[in-house]
């Protein structure tokens, strides 16, 4: 794998005169506007016969202004400004690329390297428009520095408001970002804001790559956006698509130069049959410039800190994934069934992504757990910082669908938190946008189900089944995020248990908004149980910035005993003990300590899900002191009694 991975790169550097220069392909590509008010235009379309630009700027003849074929499928243009000096093309005016087609047809594209497209009310497409205003916004802030560890908010602009309406970047701007800094995680992972047609896809059907969606607002609102957020100290990721891309052909990637080709594989092999998306060609030159020079315009242009690479998974094997159980045999993960030409151009993205930009982070969505792809690219590893958990939210929506409170297994919750590979990164969550969506419930929604339309108050008896949820909430989410990796994730409204699931606007729901929104006053209202759980998310959060566990070695367990249902263990100088049995205290409880045989130490509570301010019932006395002692317990020389 580091033999192809080197390959391809000195053949970069032999060819393209480098990898900085090849990654630079979007200042070139597309429609540039020169310094002496020309337009220069370049395009790949090797299928097509003939490439022509098409709009308002000349009253939309589609044969005026012809772009010359250049070797390697490539086309050029170069429009020269005015007799005034003004650009020929004026900012916001609406454009489309000519192709005339093998078989002669004429095919009105948008630029795969487009960056605004809008789309009229009254259309279904989306229309290019010309992105060049006469003063771009400068960012202020300088980028945070490269953080120890992550306490992810993964966020979608479009849902985050209580009001049943898209959102914009700048409600997101003012209003969630102070809760986000507030609430103590200092990273947002931003998803859909790759342009996508179908606002219910997630964001996870591309369709314009290098353009920041319209819907929310302008690319200048986005760059405010994230450098106010560079002002809080909040490092900004982008949830990137780079594994497939939308079927659209007349606002999207598709055939864009008439054939079923271009960007990627031709027949069946193109094509994903689970997401009815086309499959990107990952060995093709042009292909990897474009996706290089991708990420590179969302570092460089809107100051995004990294990236979270979605369905890494698919791209690894040539089976995508699809009706494949891995078990951790290594067969699985060697052989000619991984997609080599994919996981290469991974290593070369996060091999530039380093090279340039070293102060950036990368993650990888990968449920497979391909060995050595959080690994250094000079090891032969894939070179992501970071992997996302994705075994523990399904351990957990497994437990409290299938097992009684007194059946559930302490070594297995233990197992699950911490079944990772020594020295690479993991992220650990509760939940995520996954589990949030129509078809499935959130923890809370599982735990407290319909009572929680109708016991949230505090005016309202605290029945077992909304006491035993708020308790379980914090309990997963706290152990989860103390045990279960090098960072932490949660989606947004999910930190307070936000009511009902995420569906957002579509034909099965009559366009309804109603369900994408994130009700963020609930937990304002003080009358609500809500504010409980958002006030220990917050503290938790707190504690780790306090105390850093997340970017220390990895807990040591000292018990998972199962009768009694408790998991105790240490990370960072802080003993955590976890009660899970449904109906049992304790008193008098021993727990191991890691203390010098030389030195008493004294410990104090600092967090206690107990606590009245998180809805517990305030069992414990917070000034009580316990102190260790020289007493052996499993197998460690000190103890102490809580």
């Amino acid at each position: 794998r580091y033999s192809l991975f080197y390959n391809r790169l000195k053949n970069i550097e032999e060819n393209e005169g480098g990898l900085d220069k090849f990654s630079k392909s979007y200042k070139t590509f597309g429609v540039n506007q020169f310094v002496d008010g020309g337009i220069y235009c370049k395009e790949w379309a090797p299928g097509a016969e003939a490439v022509f630009l098409a709009g308002d700027f000349n009253g939309w003849n589609p044969f005026s202004h012809p772009y010359k074929k250049m070797e390697y499928g490539k086309w050029e243009l170069f429009i020269p400004p005015g007799q005034d000096g003004c650009p020929p093309v004026p900012h916001g005016s609406k454009l489309k690329v000519v192709i005339r087609a093998q078989n002669g047809e004429l095919l009105y594209r948008i630029s795969p390297w487009a960056r605004y497209v809008v789309r009229d009310e009254d259309k279904v497409n989306y229309d290019w428009v010309h992105w060049n205003p006469p003063q771009s916004y400068i960012h202020k802030h300088p980028s945070p520095r490269r953080l120890k560890s992550l306490r992810i908010y993964e966020s979608h602009v479009g849902i985050a408001s209580p009001e049943g309406k898209v959102a914009s970047y700048k409600n997101f701007t003012y209003n969630v970002l102070p809760r986000i800094k507030d609430l103590g995680y200092n990273c947002v992972q931003l998803m859909a804001i790759m342009e996508h047609a179908y606002y219910a896809s997630f964001g996870y059907q591309v369709t314009s790559f290098f353009a920041a969606s319209s819907r929310y607002g302008t690319p200048d609102d986005l760059k405010e956006m994230i450098d106010v957020a560079h002002s809080m100290g909040i490092t900004v990721l982008l949830d990137v698509v780079h594994s497939h891309a939308s079927k659209n052909s007349e606002d999207g990637l598709n055939k864009f130069d008439g054939t079923d080709s271009c960007f990627f594989h031709s027949g069946p092999k193109g094509n994903h049959q689970l997401w009815d998306s086309r499959l990107f060609d990952y060995a093709n030159w042009e292909v990897l410039r474009f996706l290089l020079s991708n990420l590179r315009m969302w570092i460089e242009d809107y100051r995004f800190d990294g990236f979270r690479f979605d369905g890494v998974t698919s791209m690894l094997y040539h089976h995508h994934g699809i009706g494949t159980g891995f078990s951790g045999d290594y067969n699985e993960y060697f052989g000619l069934h991984v997609d080599e030409d994919a996981l290469c151009y991974l290593m070369l993205a996060n091999h530039m992504i380093k090279f340039l930009h070293p102060e950036c982070i990368t993650i990888a969505e990968d449920v497979s757990g391909m060995p050595a792809l959080c690994r250094p690219v000079a090891e032969g590893g894939g070179g992501f910082d970071y992997r996302l958990a994705m075994a523990i939210p399904d351990k957990w929506i497994q437990i409290i669908k299938e097992l009684k409170d007194e059946d559930w297994n302490m070594g297995n919750i233990v197992h699950t938190l911490t079944n990772r590979r020594y020295e690479e990164k993991y992220i650990a969550y509760a939940e995520s946008h996954d589990q949030a969506l129509v078809g499935d419930k959130t923890l809370a929604f599982r735990l407290m189900d319909a009572e929680m339309y109708t016991n949230m108050s505090v005016l309202s008896p605290l029945t077992p089944v909304i006491d035993r949820g708020i308790q379980l909430h914090k309990m997963i989410r706290l152990i989860t995020h103390a045990l279960g990796g090098e960072s932490y994730l949660n989606f947004m409204g999910n930190e307070f248990g936000h009511p009902e699931w995420l569906d957002f606007p579509r034909i099965g729901n009559n366009e309804s908004y109603h369900y994408a929104r994130r009700q963020f006053n609930l937990t304002e209202d003080h009358l609500l149980r809500y504010r409980f759980l958002n006030t220990f998310d917050r503290d938790m959060n707190k504690l780790e910035e306090q105390f850093g566990w997340l970017a220390s070695p990895p807990g040591f367990v000292s018990e998972k005993h199962e009768s009694n249902k408790v998991i105790a263990f240490e990370r960072a100088g802080l003993i955590f003990i976890f009660n899970f049995h449904p109906y049992q205290s304790y008193v008098d409880y021993r727990v191991v300590c890691h203390c010098s045989l030389t030195v008493i130490c004294k410990y104090k509570i600092l967090l206690d899900s107990d606590a009245a301010e998180y809805g517990g019932h305030e069992r414990l006395d917070h000034s009580t002191e316990y102190f260790s002692e020289e007493y052996p317990h499993n197998y460690r020389p000190n103890s102490l009694m809580v």
